[in-house]
């Protein structure tokens, strides 16, 4: 496919790109705080761990008014997009966009679900749909998890799955995307969110690809990297995000992980494309960069570009 334009010269999209990585950069510093302020201190560390960790773990509150102020498309420039309320089966609302690349063009059949990290709401990720739309060419679905943004509710690890269904099945439902070949992408959290989802949605045929950036083995795994003296205490964590048991069941489709040295765990990622089992399996390190600016790495849209293009065509199995 030839991208409608390159990154490089995108413009505003990259400095609304630049925009976001700031935003969920300082998110990251402040979110380090507790866990910097709570090392050695054994009780305070089983008491945050076990009562507290959906509060660590989901700061849906960061940053500041996160809950209330959601950027909405037509603040970057998206003129074709939908705001929409999608109920689930236990009673919550949940807030989503659904925005339209090019009509007609190669990969209009084509959808982006998009599942973000664990801060912020689906505002702050717009230029990245923004660029998806503009320089790749499909649609993009962003989900808003319960309990963030302008969504009801509470979140915790069977809900935030319970949301992954419900969007998935809204798109399978809908009339202009029931038919559409669908990628689930994944970054930080939401990685996990997306492999439990394409785990037990991959035999129907329209999940033909997985995208992950920056996710992690296991909740439980990762604690180690975010509060070294908890090591001991990982059999507290309720929350538990098994991906690493999860990913090898992940048989159908193609699978593109993005991985930055500076992320917390870079063998995470590793070992995390090391046990799937898919047909295709692309790895594609960021040389630069840290966990919140992968976005900017050269490279990065071109390699989604690709992928979803050889994924979604007609021709995929052929090709891959």
């Amino acid at each position: 496919m030839s991208p409608s334009s390159s990154p490089s010269s995108a413009g505003p999209t990259t400095s609304y790109l630049e925009q976001t990585v700031s935003l969920l950069s300082t998110v990251a510093s402040y979110m380090r705080l507790p866990a910097l302020a709570s090392t050695g201190v054994a009780a305070v560390l089983t008491s945050l761990l076990y009562f507290k960790q959906k509060a660590l773990i989901y700061p849906s509150h960061m940053p500041p008014n996160a809950r209330t102020e959601v950027p909405r498309p037509s603040q970057f420039g998206i003129k074709d997009f939908e705001e929409l309320v999608i109920p689930t089966n236990d009673g919550e609302k949940l807030s989503a966009f659904y925005i339209r690349g090019p009509r007609g063009g190669r990969l209009s059949n084509c959808t982006i679900i998009m599942f973000h990290g664990n801060a912020g709401n689906i505002g702050h990720r717009l230029p990245i749909a923004r660029m998806i739309i503009n320089y790749i060419g499909c649609n993009v679905f962003m989900l808003e998890y319960r309990g963030y943004g302008l969504s009801t509710g509470e979140p915790d690890e069977k809900g935030l799955m319970l949301d992954a269904q419900t969007a998935l099945d809204y798109l399978r439902d809908r009339a202009e995307t029931r038919s559409h070949k669908l990628i689930v992408y994944g970054q930080s959290l939401g990685g996990a969110v997306s492999i439990k989802l394409v785990s037990k949605n991959q035999n129907k045929g329209d999940v033909v690809g997985l995208i992950l950036e920056n996710t992690f083995l296991s909740m439980r795994s990762l604690i180690p990297s975010v509060i070294p003296p908890a090591k001991y205490l990982t059999y507290l964590c309720h929350q538990v995000w098994p991906s690493e048991t999860v990913i090898p069941s992940i048989t159908e489709g193609a699978y593109l992980p993005f991985a930055n040295p500076r992320y917390l765990r870079p063998a995470h990622m590793r070992k995390l494309f090391e046990l799937a089992t898919t047909p295709t399996k692309v790895w594609k390190p960021l040389p630069g960069g840290d966990h919140n600016s992968s976005v900017l790495e050269e490279g990065y849209f071109e390699a989604i570009s690709n992928f979803v293009s050889n994924a979604a065509s007609d021709e995929a199995k052929e090709k891959f």
